[in-house]
């Protein structure tokens, strides 16, 4: 019961301190993992025994026979699953080709150039090296987000760098699950036509039980069958009942069916999707929290002296300098990428959770059947996540200075609200090359946003945390534009420290326009709340520009003019630069020759 409870705080403990030094939790965990399992039986017991022994061994031990066997894949059933649920089909369209080549054709290099290098130098078969490096194709947002949050980047690398990592999830676990079955019913004979027969089972079992169980969720869902409060337990139970009786009719099917579940759900119509969502990303933070641990445990000291060797460093130096670059510049060849730009990505290719996971429990399965080399399979899998996880983290933003793709300033406009008002906003400083984002918790709008071309999320800012949002990370500029009051003040005092480095702005409220009140961190004038934006709007949905030849007549346009009219002011120009209302106040100096930019019926 201790061990059990241990494992579980100190998980939890683990995610924390990840969160709080913005590092990928699978470091402490795997770290904890070994402290408590094959170090304390080296260094710190008295009698050699494991703070945290994983398997049962007549004195101690949480899982008897092959218990932690059966935990370990109905657990990593569950992070497939979820896994599943984030591939979109859209998304790899919408995307673009350096993202859809870095998931194919980058698989592939690194696919057949680490399975290559792993028999050569290890002397390990081909069947297992290539399972090894069907492993580590893998990324993982989980690792990558860390790294990449705290470090502001242009849009276009974090985006390859963030799809990159939610896409291949799935699909390195597929291509590793393939492998792995493939070697299984050939009990490593090679090519045989009874392995060849078995795989066929393998793949139509595994995706008819993924496919039809996913459909019937769906519709029992949809059509309201299942009550709402045992929606999260029922889907749960059917991806363990998925995954089981795949098993039963193809052994080994079992996870190929669950990332097929989880794909089919995520690309259809489930109306809970989100929710589910939820509940799968807390569930496996569990399970990966109590997972590593135990699997780190469960490795032994002679496990890793196998990797204290000149090989080793070989292989990692090899996959991290040569082939991970390899992959990266033949991906992104003719692309839009600079040269600088495509060096980062090449240097950035940590190895996530679920290849951890997934070795370890293929490494255990192969070494039960007798399989020659089986036991390298986990350590050198967790040496290559390790590696580059402590690597990643401690040298991706002095690399990122290092080639200039590190952006000293943020000029990012995020737009909070995605009106018609703001939508037309929002345009018009698109073509004036800025970089703007709209988030809105209305599907419509956000809709009607991303059909005229605008970048647009369909954000509850209440119930999601906006800094995990890699992509946000150059953003200097807060707007809040909304039709509430309070949740316009809401974004200003939640999300001004994380992206208002040169403003955080709303719109003026009903109260402070009758008061006479002058703010100082109203967007436009204090005289111009949501209504008289929406007003201006409708009376003419046209942005114009006047010119303003002095200080003076600034003063009058702003003070006289806009209260005759129904007209809001928006931006200054000045010297081919845009400001904002409250910003150009501020500036010393000449306000003569600018141009002024508003929104409504003409002045």
């Amino acid at each position: 019961m201790l061990e059990l409870a241990g494992i579980i705080i100190l998980g939890i403990i683990a995610q924390w301190f990840a969160w709080k030094f913005k590092i990928p939790a699978i470091l402490p965990l795997i770290l904890i993992g070994l402290l408590v399992g094959p170090i304390a039986a080296e260094f710190l017991s008295n009698d050699g025994t494991k703070w945290i022994e994983p398997i049962w061994n007549g004195k101690n031990g949480l899982f008897p026979g092959d218990g932690l066997y059966y935990f370990v894949s109905l657990a990593i059933s569950i992070v497939l699953f979820e896994g599943g649920l984030t591939l979109k089909r859209s998304e790899i369209k919408t995307v673009g080709p350096v993202i859809t080549k870095l998931i194919t054709l980058g698989s592939a290099i690194t696919f057949f150039g680490a399975g290559i290098v792993a028999h050569y130098i290890f002397n390990l078969s081909l069947d297992l090296s290539f399972l090894f490096s069907g492993l580590i194709i893998v990324t993982g947002p989980t690792v990558i987000t860390p790294i990449l949050r705290n470090i502001p980047l242009k849009k276009d690398v974090s985006t390859v760098l963030k799809w990159e990592g939610i896409l291949i999830d799935p699909i390195g676990a597929l291509v590793a699950v393939l492998v792995f079955e493939f070697i299984s019913v050939g009990g490593g004979s090679g090519f045989t036509k009874v392995a060849l027969m078995e795989f066929g089972k393998i793949l139509l079992f595994g995706t008819t039980f993924g496919f039809t169980f996913a459909h019937a969720l769906a519709f029992s869902t949809n059509k309201k069958l299942i009550p709402h409060y045992l929606l999260n337990v029922v889907s749960l139970s059917a991806v363990l009942l998925v995954f089981v009786l795949s098993e039963i009719f193809a052994h080994e099917s079992g996870l190929l069916a669950v990332v097929v579940m989880g794909m089919v759900l995520g690309n259809g119509k489930l109306e809970n999707l989100k929710e589910l969502l939820y509940f799968k990303e807390s569930l496996s933070i569990l399970l990966i929290s109590m997972l590593f641990i135990l699997l780190s445990a469960n490795i032994n000291i002679e496990d890793l002296m196998l990797l204290y060797t000149w090989k080793t460093a070989s292989l990692f130096a090899i996959v991290v300098f040569v082939i991970r670059p390899l992959a990266v510049f033949a991906s992104t060849r003719n692309s839009k990428l600079k040269v600088n730009e495509k060096l980062f990505i090449s240097w950035v290719g940590p190895r996530g959770i679920v290849a951890a996971g997934i070795a370890s429990l293929f490494g255990s399965k192969l070494m039960k059947q007798g399989v020659e080399g089986a036991e390298y399979i986990t350590p050198l899998v967790f040496m290559i996540v390790l590696g580059t996880v402590l690597f990643n983290a401690t040298t991706a933003r002095l690399f990122a200075k290092m080639v200039g793709v590190f952006l000293k300033s943020s000029n990012a406009i995020l737009i909070i609200g995605a009106s018609s008002p703001a939508r037309l906003i929002a345009k018009y400083l698109k073509e004036n090359g800025k970089r703007v984002i709209l988030i809105d918790a209305n599907s419509d709008y956000v809709d009607k946003a991303v059909k005229s071309e605008l970048e647009a999320f369909r954000i509850d800012i209440y119930n999601e945390d906006l800094s995990d949002n890699i992509e946000l990370n150059d953003v200097g500029y807060l707007l809040a534009m909304t039709s509430s009051e309070s949740v316009n003040q809401y974004v200003l005092d939640n999300f001004s420290t994380s992206f208002g480095e040169h403003g955080s702005y709303r719109l003026s409220t009903s109260d402070e326009i009758i008061s006479s009140k002058e703010p100082l961190n109203t967007v436009f004038t204090h005289k111009d709340d949501y209504m008289n934006l929406s007003e201006a709007y409708r009376n003419n949905p046209k942005i114009n520009e006047v010119p303003i030849a002095s200080g003076e007549d600034y003063k009058t346009m702003i003070s006289k003019t806009f209260n005759r009219v129904k007209s809001v002011p928006l931006f200054i120009k000045k010297d081919d630069k845009l400001f904002l209302l409250p910003e150009f106040e501020k500036l010393e100096g000449s306000k003569d020759n600018c141009t002024l930019i508003y929104l409504g019926e003409n002045v």
